[in-house]
């Protein structure tokens, strides 16, 4: 039996922060680890919960490098927390072009300091209203949601299938 998909607002693009140019402009191969790097931050209700996934994909050999859970969506527990855990698994390379959609967290001062003042680091975005910009994340979503969690009643399942 299919469990119910309810859906949550998780995108928030209408802030004043400075929007970076995509780089990455939908070139979505990659012949060196760590090179690109794409980023998402959906939502998954466990139980009566909401709980927000961050995660950051590898585009040369399209591995996980990490997923962070958090139980709210600021950009100290999503992708903060989830950039500093990548980069202690991954080096990044000296041309390292980090992608995401345009959402407040990945644009927030924080964000921008820690990657700004990283000179390795050029930060890229999707354009507005445009999640083929993003494609590889997006569809890495969609699958992770139907595999293991839209096919179980049971929030169970789910946590034992991606630990």
């Amino acid at each position: 039996m299919y469990r119910e998909k309810r859906y949550v607002i998780t995108t928030d693009s209408n802030h004043s922060y400075e929007i970076p140019k995509n780089i990455l402009n939908r070139e979505f191969i990659s012949t060196q680890l760590a090179e690109k790097w794409v980023s998402y931050i959906t939502y998954i209700r466990m139980g009566k919960k909401w709980y927000y996934f961050t995660m950051v994909l590898d585009l040369a050999d399209r591995k996980l490098i990490v997923w962070t859970l958090s139980d709210d969506m600021t950009t100290e527990n999503t992708i903060y927390k989830t950039w500093l855990l990548a980069k202690k698994r991954r080096a990044i390379t000296q041309h390292h072009i980090f992608h995401s959609d345009r959402r407040l967290q990945y644009a927030s001062t924080i964000m921008r300091n820690l990657l700004g003042n990283n000179f390795k680091v050029t930060q890229s975005m999707s354009r507005k209203g445009n999640c083929w910009d993003n494609a590889v994340a997006e569809s890495f979503f969609k699958s992770l949601k139907y595999e293991c969690v839209y096919r179980y009643i049971s929030s169970n399942h789910f946590l034992t299938l991606i630990i």
